[in-house]
């Protein structure tokens, strides 16, 4: 019997449209890339219409994690390792398209962390941005460059790149789960990933506690003669009481818009920008009934759901989702968002790389023209 040939495909990306690569194997040709492989080189032509598509083809695929099920998971975790060995006792997200960089989506990392009343993991500082969203639980706090925060249900808290930062509960408090957010694949992707443990592993907190929310926490209100030249928020912990009253306000006043409804960015109050120079974070209010109309971005954006109950269709496929579920939107993909309720809203946390998308200028975004703006759905996940 003969044997299948081996040899590469070197034409199997081309296109018969002008002005794309359109070259064809001949056995002269695949001897001469062969030569050129031997050299560490290649011909732009073999994988030109590959590297350079007609639009981003993102190898993430849409992912609904369910609290429900991974939640007992997380916290048998606590059994199996203590904080002290494992670092951090994190479950993290991985997604199917992403499995080799531990992503996500995209080039953002996401885990679920559980931590016990009375545990505190050491101080650590890295190259990667970081985020925490609290899930559930009582007593958690942060601890970043000396400044300690008491977390809450639906806060937010950032930890920038090269901070020094630890956390744990508090001995009176309860078992605590919060979603970690970070752009650890992007920095790896740009080779510029450091970690440093604290010489102490433990940082002295130099401030009054939760005083950066004093400080810095008011809306539309600068303290005076207090400076700030960081490149991220010094607002370290973005409260869910005061997030929610705003998004009332603004629902209040306005329509929203036809994808998101009423969507609000947390910011860094200093420059009025992004939090954090490579991640983003928003929080969104569907009010009851809403069901949104279809778009698609460049960027990579991660939902976790604060409040209520609804679906969103992702590439055509519907995900149900429910409070603390948490859901993946890749870059291009068309998706569209729902309230299931009639008399309740529903709010969405998310963070993203959009601040790289814009200040590279690679933002793009595209509104779903057919069928009255609302994606055919194949099947539910």
């Amino acid at each position: 019997m003969a044997q299948a040939s081996t040899s590469p495909n070197y034409d199997q990306y081309r296109e018969s449209i002008a002005g794309r690569a359109d070259v064809e194997d001949t056995p002269e040709l695949v001897a001469y890339y062969r030569q050129l492989e031997q050299l560490k080189a290649g011909a732009l032509w073999t994988v030109a219409n590959k590297i350079e598509p007609w639009q981003p083809k993102s190898a993430s695929v849409p992912v609904l994690w369910r609290y429900r099920d991974l939640r007992e998971h997380v916290l048998r975790s606590v059994e199996l390792v203590t904080p002290e060995k494992a670092g951090r006792r994190v479950i993290y997200l991985n997604n199917p398209g992403r499995q080799e960089v531990s992503a996500a989506v995209g080039w953002l990392y996401s885990g679920l962390q559980v931590m016990h009343p009375g545990e505190a993991a050491s101080a650590h500082a890295h190259s990667a941005s970081a985020l925490r969203f609290i899930m559930e639980g009582q007593g958690a706090y942060t601890v970043v460059d000396g400044h300690k925060m008491t977390l809450g249900a639906n806060d937010f808290v950032l930890t920038p790149n090269g901070t020094w930062h630890e956390h744990g509960v508090e001995a009176g408090g309860l078992p605590c789960i919060w979603q970690d957010g970070l752009d650890i694949p992007l920095v790896n992707a740009m080779e510029a990933g450091f970690y440093v443990v604290h010489p102490d592993l433990r940082q002295a907190v130099g401030h009054p506690v939760d005083d950066s929310t004093a400080l810095w926490g008011a809306p539309a209100l600068r303290p005076h003669g207090l400076a700030w030249n960081k490149p991220y928020s010094p607002l370290f912990k973005y409260e869910w009481a005061p997030t929610y009253e705003a998004l009332v306000r603004h629902a209040s006043v306005s329509d929203g818009n036809p994808f998101d409804d009423v969507l609000m960015h947390y910011t860094n109050p200093v420059t009025g920008g992004y939090v954090m120079p490579t991640i983003g974070a928003s929080m969104q209010r569907l009010r009851p009934g809403f069901a949104g109309k279809a778009h698609r971005h460049t960027g990579s954006f991660l939902y976790q759901v604060a409040k209520g109950r609804g679906h969103s269709i992702i590439n055509g496929q519907r995900f149900d989702w429910q409070e603390r579920d948490i859901f993946c939107v890749p870059s291009w993909a068309w998706h569209e968002h729902a309230n299931a309720s009639q008399t309740e809203d529903a709010c969405l946390f998310c963070f993203s790389d959009l601040p790289v998308m814009e200040k590279l200028d690679l933002y793009r975004e595209e509104a779903l023209a057919d069928n009255g703006g609302h994606q055919p759905v194949s099947a539910p996940a």
